[in-house]
C-alpha cells in the first residue's frame, strides 16, 4: 500500500461495476453477509462503544443492525441503499435512502448522535474520507465509530484497492481513512474473529475511533 492515502492513484477507488449503485441494490437481500460468529462479535462491539441511551447512526444499514437485543437506545436511525430492506430493520426509528458514493453529505445537523457503526460496508465507498469526515460532524465530541468488516464482498462493487490488500493491509486503510478525515482519535484496530473450529468461519475485523472536536 502506498505511505499515505495522498499517493494511492485515484483508480484505487474504482470499481469492476460502475453502474449506479441504485441499480445493484434495488433488489432486497433479506439475508446476513456474514455468519454467526461474526455477527456477535459485531453484536459485542457496539456493547462496548456505544452508549445505553445513546442516540445511534447505522450507516449503510440494511434489514439488520446487530445491535445488542437487550440495551434500549434513545434512537436508532438507519441510512442505506434499500427501501424495502430498511422497512423491514425493527431496530430503526427512522430510516433514509442516500446514495454514500454520490452523495457523501449527511443529512443530519451536528452533534446529532451519540455513536455510529457501519458494518461490512466500509469497501464500498468510494470516497471514504468525506462520509467519515462528515460523520465526524454529526456524532458528538467522544463519540465513537465502529467500522467492522469480513472477509466476503460483493467483488463487483468493492473498490480495487480492498482486493489488492490483506486484512492487516485493510485495517490500516480503514484507519488510515479515519486520520485522514481529520476528526477522529483514539484510533484502533481490533481483530475480533472467532475462535473457528475445523470447518473454519468468517474472520471479523474493526477500526474504532472517537471524535475529535476543538473548543
Amino acid at each position: 500500500m502506498a505511505d499515505s492515502l495522498d499517493d494511492l492513484p485515484r483508480t484505487a477507488f474504482r470499481r469492476q461495476d460502475e453502474t449506479p449503485d441504485e441499480l445493484f441494490y434495488r433488489q432486497p437481500r433479506f439475508v446476513t453477509h456474514i455468519d454467526d460468529g461474526a455477527i456477535d462479535a459485531v453484536t459485542q462491539l457496539y456493547r462496548e462503544f456505544f452508549p445505553a441511551d445513546g442516540r445511534i447512526l447505522d450507516l449503510m444499514s440494511s434489514w439488520i443492525s446487530h445491535l445488542p437485543p437487550e440495551v434500549t437506545y434513545r434512537q436508532v436511525v438507519g441510512l442505506g441503499l434499500n427501501a424495502a430492506e430498511l422497512e423491514r430493520n425493527p431496530r430503526l426509528d427512522a430510516h433514509i435512502v442516500q446514495n454514500l458514493n454520490t452523495t457523501p453529505q449527511l443529512p443530519f445537523e451536528d452533534n446529532s448522535f451519540d455513536a455510529a457503526g457501519l458494518t461490512v460496508s466500509v469497501d464500498y465507498l468510494t470516497d471514504p474520507v468525506a462520509v467519515l469526515r462528515d460523520l465526524g460532524r454529526v456524532v458528538v465530541s467522544g463519540g465513537s465509530v465502529v467500522i467492522s468488516f469480513s472477509n466476503r464482498c460483493f467483488p463487483s462493487k468493492a473498490v480495487a484497492i480492498w482486493h489488492q490488500l490483506t486484512s492487516a493491509g485493510q485495517l490500516n486503510l480503514v484507519a488510515g481513512y479515519l486520520r485522514s478525515a481529520g476528526n477522529w482519535g483514539d484510533i484502533q484496530q481490533l481483530d475480533r474473529s472467532p475462535q473457528r473450529g475445523k470447518r473454519g468461519g468468517d474472520p471479523l475485523f474493526a477500526v474504532v475511533g472517537r471524535v475529535l472536536k476543538g473548543g
